[in-house]
């Protein structure tokens, strides 16, 4: 059971990027996913959240209307979409997945403690 975190590099200021998790021996059908990332010197902070049983998201506010979470049943893979980047964004991008009760509450937020699968993390660099 494991997630596979990939898709970063780097990019200039106002490029987009895609970030891909791949889910193996679990689906994401009945999973709640989430995207997290850390910045040298700084706390994980959420990024984004799916909730799989009314599709509800929530964004950070430093995201809401650049970045877009979405998942692909088919293809067991959630993506971060993420465009008119900024220097600010670079950071080491981490996915993961939640029971389907559990680590997104829409506009109430995201709670990082009740994710239980963790990807490895993926490079984004925002720099000209």
């Amino acid at each position: 059971v494991q997630l596979q975190a990939s898709g970063g590099g780097l990019v200039q200021p106002g490029g987009s990027l895609r970030l891909y998790c791949a889910a193996s021996g679990f689906t994401l059908d009945y999973s709640n996913i989430g995207w997290f990332r850390q910045a040298p010197g700084r706390e994980r902070e959420g990024v984004a959240c799916e909730n799989r049983g009314d599709y509800i998201t929530w964004y950070a506010d430093s995201v809401k209307d650049r970045f877009t979470i979405f998942r692909d049943i088919g293809k067991n893979t959630f993506y971060l979409q993420m465009n008119n980047l900024r220097p600010e964004d670079t950071a080491v991008y981490y996915c993961a997945r939640a029971d389907s009760n559990w680590g997104c509450y829409g506009p109430r937020g995201i709670r990082e403690d009740e994710y239980d699968r963790w990807g490895q993390g993926t490079q984004v660099t925002v720099s000209s």
